[in-house]
């Protein structure tokens, strides 16, 4: 089992985080969990470092939506172990993951695109609608809402909350089960299930 862990800050993804995370994932063997230390699990993309680096805008986006393209049809099990706040880009990497588990207590889930005034790209938005039902979308994509634990699992966002000690453990047991599936044959079912989110992410 593999616990990538995404970092004790806001974990947002600049270049040099975005390419840890592909050098985990290249290493991974049976199964993947990741999860954060402390607050966040992830806040999303790196505004500032896209501030400062505007004339590379696409290309950062591009990188973003490629890891997630990659997470979503990794072929092992996954899952999130969501520890804190997950907002954003954050959202949609537990989202690529087959399962999520989220902190009871404290954290929250949150899509705040409507409310920063930064519309979907077609590729997140495909990859958010191929994991929620339409009422999920809506309630999460549109709105800006703030899910806590429990919202969250009653809208589908996660699968199941646990205690803050034992987020990551009750991750582990939800995927060490699924443990020896043939790589070829899961990566096969996730690119096929998912293929129009993909290849939106991966169109641009």
């Amino acid at each position: 089992m593999t616990v990538l862990d995404l970092g004790d800050d806001e974990n947002r993804f600049s270049p040099e985080w975005l390419q840890r995370v592909h050098s985990t994932l290249d290493d991974v063997d049976d199964v993947l969990v990741t999860t954060g230390a402390g607050k966040f699990y992830s806040n999303g993309l790196d505004l500032d470092w896209l501030m400062a680096n505007g004339d590379k805008a696409s290309e950062y986006v591009a990188d973003v939506q490629e890891l997630l393209a990659r997470v979503l049809t990794l072929p092992v099990p996954t899952v999130a172990a969501v520890n804190g706040h997950a907002f954003g880009a954050g959202a949609m990497l537990a989202m690529a993951h087959d399962f999520r588990v989220m902190r009871a207590d404290r954290g929250y889930f949150c899509f705040p695109e409507a409310d920063i005034n930064i519309p979907f790209t077609p590729g997140m938005a495909a990859l958010i609608q191929g994991k929620l039902t339409p009422s999920a979308a809506i309630a999460s994509m549109t709105t800006g809402r703030r899910f806590g634990g429990a919202d969250a699992l009653e809208f589908g966002l996660v699968d199941e909350i646990a205690a803050e000690s034992d987020v990551v453990k009750v991750a582990s047991e939800r995927v060490r089960v699924l443990a020896g599936k043939d790589r070829g044959t899961l990566g096969a079912i996730k690119a096929t299930m998912f293929a129009p989110a993909v290849a939106a992410l991966r169109a641009g």
